[in-house]
């Protein structure tokens, strides 16, 4: 058996840094050398970020990339990372590939490059393309079909990028003929809530399928909707999990394995050359003890989740400080807390903007909330502005309620303009999905950190984040009474969220297998929702989808977001019956 320590690196990157992205290698790839790795492992797209989109169509992007990738080698030489093969994610180009219907013009392909000692000593291109969900992959580039078994340190190392996993058959099935030692697989995997249990699942399955242990890298942070949690493990030839890094941070994971020592032949059973680098075998050394993260409550999860996402959201778009509307209510009273825990709270600008018919006592709750998180706070009046409005054109109704929400929303943006803010929307999933928000009301803003939170999450991560502060020896963030309180606009005398809309438990469940799942009309009855409600909910919801389209972006949560989950036309005549 031959010893090889690895070095993972969870890593941060940001899609078009090329030149910053680069120097989180360098800078990891030296701290993984001087800690004895001889194979340090970087996230998919790591030189390009991830996902690129329409970039990858781009074709001074793409002779960008390969300029980065190729002075990426020669400066990991130059820094002292010569030694160790290195492994990054970027975009190529399939020179070879002749212009058919249906493929992306110029050939772009999502690649690996190994490096060693200043060179590129092999690629691979991804093989399957995931073109589900949040993923337009097969629009975006080519694939590819060749294997690549790298030798280094003594162990003959396969690799596979993020899909090729999840896919029977297919590069995974080639590793066991191939005899490797060891299967790399870099990822750029998104975050959904109980997804690490599914991805660890199929990583120790195919473990077993490949005969080799298996080695997970995954980026972290976020980009625009997704966000990316990490969770790189490592598990054996039995698919026992030998290390696992902590969701959400940043760092170098060190695994020191034993492998099963390479056949000292050029050429694999299967065909498949082998590309030799490195010292055959390496010096024996003193093996680390490995680390297994703990797992994280759910709820601790997604709140880590929706903080690294407002966080990374905020400063790679260049801003430095937000403003939100805080009205005592709990949407945005949790939408505050996240972003006093994503950029501190010195960077955190709220607003109360009281019409005549805020009560006091929410008044009071955006106060005692300002203060518990140590944000900045001011108070709008809008009455005087709402009032002018209506001297020049009485409004009544809905049209009424509505010209408060969009006063509130221009005097925000106007926060912003002259401020230099990001403007936070606050409505949760629930209030999308049946169409309760103003367009150009509560709904502006540049980033909505719980569009995919369903009304009654935000209530259980509004307990969580006051009982982890608790545990922290720290003042609880969210006053109790804007948990406890019964939840209203705020838009005519005594209105209350359950005036037209069932009990958010009852709500939430049913959008759930309407959004989520795609049951219609009649299978919602079936499983026992008033037929009535569920006329009226469906309805809601698919006239709501307009708005829907104008909302800001926001944190991937579920398995089925609004906007790059569920894509439905506007215009649509279909609606469901039972």
């Amino acid at each position: 058996m031959a010893q090889m320590r690895i070095a993972l690196a969870q890593v941060n990157a940001t899609v078009g840094d090329l030149a910053g992205n680069a120097a989180i290698v360098i800078e990891s790839a030296k701290q993984a050398v001087f800690g004895g790795a001889h194979l340090v492992a970087f996230p998919e797209m790591m030189l390009c970020g991830y996902p690129i989109e329409d970039l990858a169509l781009r074709s001074s992007f793409q002779q960008a990339s390969r300029a980065a990738i190729a002075q990426l080698a020669r400066d990991l030489d130059a820094n002292g990372c010569g030694d160790a093969a290195v492994v990054v994610g970027y975009l190529d180009v399939d020179d070879d590939g002749a212009p058919a219907l249906g493929r992306p013009a110029g050939g772009p392909q999502n690649r690996l490059a190994v490096m060693h000692r200043g060179r590129i000593v092999g690629t691979y291109a991804k093989h399957h393309l995931p073109n589900y969900g949040v993923f337009d992959e097969f629009r975006n580039f080519v694939p590819g079909d060749a294997s690549l078994v790298v030798r280094i340190a003594g162990v003959d190392v396969a690799f596979a990028i993020c899909e090729d996993l999840w896919q029977d058959g297919g590069p995974v099935a080639r590793v066991r003929s191939q005899g490797a030692g060891l299967l790399v697989v870099i990822n750029g995997s998104p975050y959904e809530c109980g997804k690490t249990d599914v991805r660890r699942d199929l990583v120790q399955r195919r473990a077993h399928e490949a005969g080799c242990p298996i080695a997970y890298v995954n980026l972290v942070g976020a980009q625009d909707e997704l966000v990316f949690d990490g969770d790189s493990h490592v598990v054996d030839a039995d698919g026992r999990l030998i290390a696992r890094a902590p969701m959400f941070e940043d760092g170098l994971m060190f695994v020191d394995l034993e492998l099963a020592d390479a056949a000292n032949v050029p050429t694999l059973p299967d065909g498949t050359d082998v590309v030799v680098v490195g010292r055959f075998p390496v010096d024996a050394h003193r093996p680390l003890t490995p680390g297994v993260a703990v797992a994280m409550d759910p709820a601790a999860e997604a709140y880590r989740a929706l903080v690294i996402a407002t966080r990374d959201y905020v400063r790679k778009n260049g801003f430095t400080s937000v403003a939100l509307g805080l009205s005592g209510g709990i949407d945005s009273a949790l939408v505050a807390a996240i972003a006093a825990d994503a950029i501190g709270p010195e960077h955190v600008y709220g607003v109360s903007m009281p019409s005549r018919y805020s009560s006091q006592h929410s008044r009071d709750d955006a106060a005692e909330l300002a203060e518990r998180i140590g944000c900045h706070y001011r108070t709008i009046a809008i009455e005087p502005m709402v009032a002018a409005y209506e001297t020049s054109m009485p409004l009544h109704g809905l049209a009424a309620e509505n010209l408060q929400a969009r006063v509130r929303g221009t005097t925000l943006m106007a926060v912003s303009n002259e401020e230099g803010h990001l403007v936070l929307a606050t409505g949760n999933k629930s209030e999308l999905a049946v169409g309760y928000s103003t367009i150009y009301g509560d709904a502006v803003g540049g980033y909505a950190p719980i569009k995919d939170v369903p009304k009654t999450l935000v209530w259980e991560l509004a307990r969580w984040r006051n009982a982890h502060a608790v545990e922290l020896g720290a003042t609880p963030p969210i006053p109790e009474s804007s948990i406890t309180k019964p939840p209203s606009a705020e838009l005519r005398p005594d209105q209350r969220d359950s005036d037209s809309l069932p009990e958010y438990d009852v709500l939430d469940e049913l959008l759930d297998l309407y959004v989520e799942d795609d049951l219609g009309g009649r299978e919602l009855v079936a499983r026992g929702f008033d037929p009535a409600l569920v006329d009226r909910v469906l309805r809601l919801v698919d006239l709501a989808e307009y708005k829907r389209r104008q909302y800001p972006p926001g944190p991937k949560l579920s398995a089925r977001a609004f906007g790059r989950d569920r894509r439905l036309p506007v215009t649509n005549r279909w609606r469901e019956t039972r």
